[in-house]
């Protein structure tokens, strides 16, 4: 993954959360447009999915970044901490202590001849 200006994605920061089946149609709305739509303007990219179970949902996020210095630019000194969204506690089960912090070694993308 590269963005306009030809900076290759390096690595990958991925958040977890899941909330009640209930107020899963909400929070879908929520995240995306005050929690990943920001994110992808500070971002190489950013990925939002969704996993509907019977009794939970979760969400996944994926941001991607040239560099752990690119990312802490934006999550502060300790990239893998997270900053909760204002409403995160009306909406999922708990809250998540951490995000996972990837190097990305291969992207098909860059593999292709």
């Amino acid at each position: 993954m590269a963005d306009d200006d030809g900076k290759i994605a390096r690595i990958a920061r991925i958040w977890r959360g899941r909330t009640v089946p209930e107020k899963a149609d909400a929070y879908a709305a929520y995240l995306l447009e005050v929690g990943v739509k920001p994110l992808a303007k500070k971002a190489l990219g950013a990925q939002m999915f969704r996993e509907d179970r019977e009794t939970e949902s979760e969400f996944v996020t994926i941001s991607y970044w040239e560099s752990v210095e690119a990312m802490s630019r934006f999550a502060g000194p300790d990239p893998r901490r997270i900053h909760h969204l204002e409403r995160d506690t009306e909406f999922l089960i708990e809250l998540p202590e951490t995000v996972q912090v990837l190097e990305i070694v291969l992207d098909r993308a860059e593999s292709r001849d």
